[in-house]
């Protein structure tokens, strides 16, 4: 089926024409890269982490994080399509999901597009984009980590870069990085200090 989608259109009415163009119960990771065209990166990199941001859900969040770090690490090493491999590309989303995914974001994303605009664009752009690239890659791995809302603030955090890039709005790349950053080092402060504590209750 060929797509509808203009350059211009709105991202959140970009995912509601991705679902109703969804050619059976299923769609694979490659088929939806396949959608995006112009604005791959960006949109992939939305599409995955927007069920990241569902507070205490688990599983998705950790078999969607894969493909994110891989997409992230390519922003990184400065490739300008997305690609994934065909084991990564295989992995299936279903359409009543993704249908619903777009019902649910919709209403969010409009608002995010109702403030958004071209504000710093060079922020989006090589060079820096490799930066935010890094970020990202940080981001998505911390998604990974098995423990309740570990996936939240990540995921809300990507999907504000991803709008960023998608907007070339470079306010929105720097508060979603400054967020998870912010949160990176969260975890790496409370890592050091229940380590401190095993080490002290052990006496190390």
């Amino acid at each position: 089926m060929i797509s509808k989608a203009t350059p211009d259109m709105a991202i959140s009415d970009r995912l509601d024409l991705l679902a109703s163009d969804a050619p059976g119960d299923t769609v694979s990771l490659s088929w939806l890269v396949g959608q995006l065209h112009e604005r791959a990166f960006g949109l992939f990199l939305l599409i995955l982490a927007l069920p990241c941001c569902i507070p205490f859900l688990y599983g998705l969040p950790q078999v969607v994080s894969l493909p994110l770090m891989f997409v992230a690490a390519q922003i990184l090493l400065g490739r300008k399509e997305p690609w994934l491999p065909s084991k990564l590309g295989a992995r299936t989303v279903s359409t009543v999901g993704l249908t619903g995914l777009a019902s649910r974001a919709g209403p969010w994303l409009r608002r995010i597009e109702a403030i958004s605009r071209p504000r710093l664009s060079t922020l989006t752009r090589a060079p820096f984009d490799r930066v935010f690239g890094l970020a990202l890659v940080l981001f998505s791995g911390s998604i990974m980590v098995p423990l309740p809302g570990t996936n939240t603030v990540p995921g809300f955090a990507v999907v504000l870069v991803a709008m960023g890039l998608l907007q070339r709005d470079g306010i929105l790349v720097l508060v979603g990085s400054f967020i998870g950053s912010a949160w990176i080092a969260s975890l790496a402060f409370a890592g050091a200090t229940l380590g401190s504590l095993i080490m002290a209750w052990l006496g190390l």
